[in-house]
């Protein structure tokens, strides 16, 4: 995948921390740059840790000969279904949501954070089972690739947190709903986008 195609994934994936640091922002009367890189660093370092995790686990299963075959067969499928089913599950959420905007809990404590983090993270475990999927270069080329990958989930996501944050404290839930939207379509296009470029 090209810089920009990992860009568009690490934005859409953001988009679950974007509007849970908007309920964050909410909950608080003014927000401080510890929260700001509280949420950061918990959001961004999951969102990077799941996509890294799921990797590995493919490449590992993908040394066993049989697998590897039938990953070599059907990785542009696994990569078109797991993408789609991410941004369709984030629109589900989107679309059923409607407009109301729960106000997070509080707390910027360890529990809380953590719980939240997990929860805004998991789909990204999925997605970095589509990076092994897709990724047939060499292990040196293979390790060089995913590092740059998760740097960019992970920045992104931090950004993306950090803003989420500021923009409950000011403006409350007005983006909460458009951001998961987005997320989603960006997520079922990329994965129609590397099942394309397959298949053409």
């Amino acid at each position: 995948m090209s810089f920009f195609d990992i860009l568009l994934i690490a934005i859409g994936l953001s988009m679950d921390a974007f509007a849970v640091s908007i309920g964050k922002g909410l909950s608080v009367k003014k927000t401080t740059v510890g929260n700001a890189l509280t949420v950061g660093f918990w959001f961004g370092g999951f969102q990077a840790l799941m996509p890294l995790i799921g990797y590995f686990l493919i490449i590992w299963f993908s040394n066993i000969p049989a697998i590897q075959t039938v990953i070599e067969a059907c990785d542009h499928w696994v990569a078109f279904v797991l993408l789609a089913l991410i941004g369709g599950n984030m629109l589900r959420e989107a679309f059923s949501k409607g407009d109301e905007c729960e106000i997070m809990d509080s707390s910027f404590g360890f529990k809380t954070m953590f719980v939240m983090a997990i929860a805004t993270s998991i789909d990204a475990l999925a997605t970095g089972i589509t990076f092994g999927c897709l990724d047939s270069t060499s292990a040196d080329v293979q390790t060089l690739s995913i590092w740059a990958d998760i740097a960019i989930i992970g920045v992104t996501t931090f950004l993306f947190s950090v803003v989420g944050l500021k923009i409950g404290n000011f403006v409350g839930c007005k983006f909460h709903r458009g951001a998961e939207m987005l997320g989603g379509f960006v997520l079922i296009a990329i994965g129609l986008k590397v099942l394309l470029e397959h298949l053409l």
